[in-house]
């Protein structure tokens, strides 16, 4: 007879509930995994600028954008995270990137979400390419989908070298924080 603790109920409930959510930007392609990763950044882009027409200016204003279309996350008093997505350089895919994240704390859930990373500068953009794993920190500026939308895209711009902006969120956590976040070159 086996019987379940609550922290094993709450852990095959998480695991349920990240098999169902999803953001509707990262399922079904065919073909090797570039093409994937293609197919999802493409359709994240075109998604982001038709919900959140201010991302336009953003993309015309940025020297590169990291594009990830599906993170999924999970915790139980320790989390994590992971996704593929792929760096936009002139409207072209430049390279390959991973994310990883973990965390330890008061928390329970299960999200996807999509997010990208524009780099306002030619400098922030080249210490990204030029690291062996690039690690998210506090000084990313993010512009969260709002009502305040126009302005807080604006404003960041003219602040900040890295723009962050999550959004597609769906599952049964709350928040997304890319601090401590991990990003690695790969070969899909």
């Amino acid at each position: 007879m086996t019987i379940f603790s609550r922290r094993g109920a709450m852990a095959l409930m998480m695991v349920a509930g990240l098999g169902a959510c999803t953001n509707g930007i990262g399922n079904g392609y065919p073909g090797s995994s570039a093409d994937k990763i293609d197919a999802r950044v493409a359709r994240t882009i075109d998604r982001m600028h038709q919900e959140f027409p201010t991302t336009r200016e953003l993309t015309e204003k940025s020297a590169g954008m990291l594009v990830m279309p599906l993170i999924t996350e999970a915790s139980l008093g320790y989390g994590g995270g992971y996704g593929r997505g792929a760096l936009v350089i002139n409207g072209e895919i430049v390279d390959y990137y991973s994310t990883t994240f973990a965390s330890v704390g008061l928390q329970i859930g299960a999200q996807q979400y999509a997010h990208t990373l524009f780099f306002m500068t030619q400098e922030a953009l080249e210490e990204f390419r030029s690291s062996q794993g690039w690690a998210a920190g506090g000084d990313i500026e993010y512009a969260l989908p709002s009502g305040g939308e126009a302005m807080r895209a604006e404003t960041t711009t003219a602040l900040s070298e890295v723009v962050a902006y999550v959004f597609g969120q769906a599952g049964i956590k709350f928040g997304a924080s890319l601090e401590g976040a991990k990003y690695t070159r790969i070969i899909p």
